[in-house]
């Protein structure tokens, strides 16, 4: 045998060498795959396998005081695709599209993209999903889904907001408390190899989602139903651009009905809810359409400012009688005018024909300019300004709604001139938000405590466990308890003998205070824009609820006293008589007003044959349906059965055709 070359030893070093080195190299790379790659290789190949579709929660309900159901999500159904198991695109598109009444390209385009799963149309009819399971379409998938929906349309929009397609809370209480209600995603999990069969181990999992947390609010479904049948027929009365009315328990800040009008219905939160609206609107290029709806949506007893006039004389009137810098019998004089402020000359609205001689009581009653300016001197700026802030003007109050204003006041005393401070003492030169002064109001009720305003009372869950409570908030002292007990005297005396006295109710003692004020509108008085309103406490012996009704630019007669204070008087008479508070008739109020033992008990009658019974015994009723029909059904009535009211009262009837179905 030869022995080997040096050239083929050589030969046989290199192969050797290059062996060596490839087998190293790939150690390396097969290492590098393992080790430093391998989790991001592993988590690709499980996305080629896995397929994976989210299963919305079940948003959480929200409810009344009373447990009555205002929002709701309904089951509904989802087509989602699997383009990769879509066997014939161009048939299973045409055949999605015409079931769905989508347009074909569209649907063609999602499930020819390269993705895992792709969603194809939200919340379908049961109909569309009977006839497209019997397609039995391949990649073709149909998951359970919920829907929001708001049984009462329109009822309390501004309060409870809405939600965009996916369940997302988008305003209202849907929006700031979206944490709570929306709850946690599922998901359906399915493995499958290229060939579209079901992996061994894999599977198929489901991994159920976690329902939302319910809310309670503190609304009180049967008062807010009031507060929006008299807003709505005060604007349609006036043809004005806003009426809000807000009614509180002074004792608990607790919202108990906030109206604003005009109103939107939260299922279809971008269209209006009048014709003449609506056909306006189509024409409208988007970014105009887009303020259109933010106008429509904006809240105006949160998010709007406004000079709140003579109404806030009784804050000014607080103060003074905390200070002790007038008494109920001080001596004032009227003459009409007030001029000796430098560069100014101020009147007084019954400037025409003076109020001469009188008390600070009788002060309140005429809502006499010319006695508040010298009040607000009296206290002085410092004192002043110090009450304002005190009761609350000037910062937001909390309430649980998005985009509160904070009002505007002088940012501190330096700036208010002498000029200033008699304006401010008639409620001019300043700005508040409707929440703001009925908060104020409210500590004037309650015995001085000024009060976080309440939304939300509780959280729950679906077994009715209470998750979380909210419980009423004292913010702090701005008063004591005697002048709350003597200012309600005095503003009891502006309905009895005063500006107020449309807002007087047989048989419950209201105090009140009126307010007109001229409209700023781009920073200016607005020649013949005015806002009117009204604010109550009822009854004044024992406060129960606190009332603003706030009238913006009606056409005529716009004077606070006229225009919102009847409807508050109304309002308070049934809200009380709901919430069965006794009336209690002075000797000459017996004399006056006859009233019936009881109200009857009409449920469950024709609408027929209960207004003959109610028109019988001397009551009027009425009913908001608009689908009355000869054999319509009272199902519900307030003022309840066994009720003590006055003859001629009004008795809401509810008829079996005034609640829509959820779809």
């Amino acid at each position: 045998m030869t022995s080997p070359t040096n050239a083929s030893k050589k030969r046989l070093l290199f192969v050797l060498l290059v062996t060596i080195l490839t087998l190293f190299g790939l150690t390396i790379r097969l290492g590098y795959i393992q080790i430093v790659k391998g989790e991001e290789l592993k988590k690709g190949a499980l996305e080629q396998w896995t397929k994976s579709i989210y299963i919305n929660a079940k948003r959480g309900t929200i409810f009344d005081r009373n447990g009555k159901k205002l929002a709701i999500s309904v089951s509904s159904h989802t087509v989602w695709a699997s383009p990769a198991d879509i066997k014939s695109p161009t048939d299973t598109a045409k055949k999605v599209a015409e079931v769905l009444n989508l347009d074909e390209s569209e649907v063609y385009e999602k499930i020819t993209k390269d993705v895992n799963v792709i969603k194809i149309k939200q919340w379908i009819s049961m109909e569309e999903v009977k006839e497209l399971r019997s397609l039995n379409l391949s990649g073709i998938e149909i998951v359970d889904d919920n829907k929001r929906f708001y049984p009462y349309g329109e009822f309390a929009s501004h309060i409870l907001g809405f939600t965009d397609i996916d369940n997302n809370g988008l305003y209202g209480i849907e929006r700031t408390f979206d944490k709570y209600l929306s709850g946690t995603q599922g998901m359906w999990v399915k493995t499958e190899d290229a060939r579209g069969v079901e992996m061994p181990y894999g599977g198929e999992k489901i991994y159920d989602p976690e329902d939302g947390l319910n809310v309670v609010l503190t609304i009180d479904e049967t008062i807010q139903h009031f507060a929006e049948k008299y807003a709505k027929k005060k604007l349609m009365e006036t043809k004005a651009e806003h009426v809000a009315i807000i009614v509180m328990d002074p004792h608990t800040g607790d919202i108990l009905a906030m109206a604003n009008m005009p109103q939107y219905d939260p299922n279809s939160p971008r269209e209006p809810l009048d014709e003449k609206t609506k056909n306006e609107w189509e024409s409208l290029p988007q970014e105009e359409l887009q303020k259109r709806w933010y106008d429509m949506w904006r809240n105006f007893s949160i998010n709007d400012s406004y000079e709140p006039g003579s109404t806030f004389k009784v804050i000014v009137a607080a103060a003074a009688l905390e200070e002790n810098v007038v008494q109920v019998d001080s001596p004032f004089y009227c003459n009409g005018f007030v001029r000796d402020i430098p560069g100014a000359v101020l009147r007084c609205a019954r400037w025409y024909n003076p109020h001469g001689h009188q008390t600070f009581e009788e002060g309140l009653e005429n809502s006499c300019n010319v006695v508040f300016v010298n009040v607000g001197r009296r206290l002085g700026k410092e004192k002043l300004y110090e009450y304002i802030k005190a009761f609350g003007f000037g910062e937001k109050t909390g309430i649980e709604l998005t985009g509160e204003q904070a009002g505007i006041i002088p940012v501190s005393t330096d700036i208010i001139k002498e000029v200033n401070l008699a304006t401010m003492s008639y409620g001019h030169g300043i700005a508040v938000t409707p929440i703001q002064l009925i908060t104020a109001v409210s500590a004037i009720a309650n015995g001085g405590k000024l009060m976080t305003p309440r939304l939300v009372s509780q959280l729950v869950d679906n077994e009715g466990n209470v998750v979380k409570t909210f419980e009423p908030e004292v913010k702090r002292q701005v008063i004591s308890e005697s002048t709350s007990k003597t200012l309600l005297k005095l503003m009891e005396g502006v309905v009895s003998e005063g500006t107020g006295s449309n807002a007087y109710v047989p048989g419950y003692r209201v105090a009140g205070k009126t307010g007109t004020a001229q409209k700023i509108v781009d920073g200016r008085y607005a020649p013949g824009k005015y806002i009117g309103s009204f604010v109550a406490i009822a009854p004044a012996d024992d406060p129960k609820i606190a009332v603003l009704v706030i009238v913006d630019e009606p056409e005529g007669i716009y004077y606070g006293g006229s225009v919102a204070a009847p409807i508050a008087g109304e309002l308070i008479e049934e809200t009380l008589s709901y919430l069965e508070v006794k009336r209690e008739f002075t000797e000459e109020e017996k004399e006056e007003f006859e009233y019936t033992e009881v109200v009857p008990d009409v449920r469950n009658l024709s609408i027929g044959e209960a207004g003959r019974i109610l028109t019988e015994l001397g009551f009027r009723y009425t009913t908001e349906s608009y689908n009355i029909e000869e054999n319509s059904i009272v199902i519900e009535q307030f003022t309840l059965p066994g009720t003590e009211v006055t003859k001629g009262s009004i008795i809401d009837l509810y008829l079996d055709t005034d609640f829509t179905q959820a779809p």
